[in-house]
């Protein structure tokens, strides 16, 4: 669950603004009685899916980089460190980098990234 929250927690925050403006717009008076109930568990059902469907792909694809990275496959990661340079960092056990946790480590980059920015080559 904590994993959840860290991956989906932006799009949860914008999720309830947008209930919040959905339930402002559907008890203005000149809305029909039944409107807030409609626009407000219609609203909701298109988000959870949408962000059900966000974390499922997202976790399918750690799963997918993980085990790249086991079998030593290039992995590809995004880095937003210098914006004029490669924004891509190639990554592989042999190139001295770890993985701990859900970030991979190298002893040549001051920051770790984080394996749901990457993608496997």
């Amino acid at each position: 669950m904590k994993t959840f929250f860290y991956l989906e927690g932006a799009y949860l925050i914008l999720a309830g603004i947008v209930l919040l403006v959905t339930l402002f717009v559907t008890t203005r008076p000149f809305m029909s009685k039944n409107a807030p109930k409609k626009g407000l568990s219609g609203v909701f059902l298109v988000l959870a899916v949408m962000i059900g469907a966000h974390y499922y792909i997202t976790t399918g694809r750690m799963a997918e980089v993980k085990d790249a990275f086991e079998q030593n496959k290039p992995v590809l990661c995004e880095s937003r460190m210098q914006r004029k340079v490669s924004q891509v960092v190639h990554i592989q056990k042999e190139n001295g980098w770890r993985l701990e946790g859900d970030n991979f480590v190298s002893p040549y980059y001051e920051r770790p990234f984080f394996i749901a920015r990457c993608i496997v080559e």
